[in-house]
């Protein structure tokens, strides 16, 4: 796997400017996010490890997980995490009509009170963006990726390419899924223990950073 996987091109921050993709800090602070849930056992363990190491983060919700498992959602919260907007039914919005993906998007907005949303896979179209920000959202993507979802990765490498690139302001992506969980269980109590020692905090992301 290449580099320009793990680590959001350049190229792509500046042709996409009005997305949020790293936060503006001379602080030493990493902003941990997790996609695709909430999810029985995986979300949970995942709070019990932030909060071992009183790291926040922000949780990209899936709207019908939401509904399936409320209670989940609300410890996420309460536990003092922020929440995002993920679409109701994880679209794909290269694949789907601008109209139905924000009405989509407007049926998890029920569920979730927040106005941070990410697009599933990374993928939306121009128009997606425009409707969304004329919504009052903030999109939210990544500075790096820790491939915890691809299992022909193993999670020594997946936890080296976290240590690699993650810089004061990154924004990394997890995913709280079962099909992520065989990495996830090993690189973010790795990545939480190695950057602790670093000096670093671990903050959620609030909907007033700008890009």
């Amino acid at each position: 796997m290449n580099r320009l996987f793990y680590k959001t091109p350049t190229i792509l921050r500046l042709l996409f400017g009005k997305l949020l993709w790293k936060i503006k800090t001379k602080e030493k602070a990493i902003y941990l996010t997790f996609d695709d849930g909430p999810t029985p056992e995986i979300t949970p363990w995942v709070l019990s490890v932030l909060d071992a190491f009183d790291a926040k983060a922000t949780f990209f919700c899936i709207g019908k997980n939401v509904v399936q498992h409320p209670e989940i959602f609300q410890t996420t919260q309460k536990a003092g995490h922020a929440v995002g907007n993920h679409t109701h039914n994880h679209l794909n919005g290269w694949k789907t009509a601008s109209k139905s993906y924000l009405e989509n998007t407007t049926e998890a907005a029920k569920h979730i009170d927040s106005m941070l949303f990410r697009p599933p896979y990374g993928k939306i179209k121009p128009k997606q963006i425009r409707l969304l920000k004329k919504a009052g959202y903030s999109l939210v993507m990544w500075d790096v990726i820790s491939a915890d979802f691809d299992q022909t990765l193993d999670s020594e490498t997946c936890y080296q390419n976290l240590i690699r690139h993650t810089k004061p302001g990154s924004i990394v992506v997890f995913h709280d899924s079962q099909k992520a969980y065989e990495n996830l269980k090993v690189i973010l109590p790795r990545m939480l223990t190695y950057f602790t020692e670093e000096g670093y905090v671990f903050k959620s992301i609030t909907p007033t950073q700008k890009p």
